[in-house]
């Protein structure tokens, strides 16, 4: 089954990392989110967010997981899911997104699969989820 939906980045909090620090060509950061989604999916997630990214090129990549809690077609619950992608500039490679197996709970209990995220020409930010539920 596929739902899809938009988000919002409600809030974007960098955090402080300790220990070494090592210098490469690329800055590290890492940054909390909360988000709002709307559509087929419905609700908010908490985001633990990484990244390795140059703002004059616009190159990178990054690393998320997420704790999304709200409904996927109507049906409630929460569920983890992780995703990754590298971009050069323009468009999106390399990605990666899985709902983090065992991690449902309510009526998404059991949800298992992927998916993906998408950003169009006017800024909008799409999510979709590729899933099954344990009957």
């Amino acid at each position: 089954m596929r739902a899809s939906g938009t988000f919002t980045v409600a809030e974007f909090t960098p955090a402080e990392v300790s220990g070494p620090v090592v210098e490469t060509a690329v800055p590290v950061g890492v940054a909390t989110m909360r988000k709002r989604y709307e559509g087929e999916v419905g609700g908010v997630s908490a985001t633990l967010f990484t990244a390795a990214y140059d703002q004059g090129s616009g190159t990178g990549t990054y690393v998320a997981m997420e704790s999304f809690e709200g409904a996927l077609h109507g049906v409630q619950g929460s569920f983890n899911f992780a995703h990754s992608a590298t971009t050069l500039g323009e468009g999106r490679e390399s990605e990666f997104f899985v709902i983090v197996p065992g991690s449902g709970t309510g009526a998404l209990a059991g949800i298992r699969g992927a998916g993906g995220l998408g950003v169009d020409a006017d800024g909008t930010h799409r999510i979709w989820f590729d899933y099954e539920l344990d009957e």
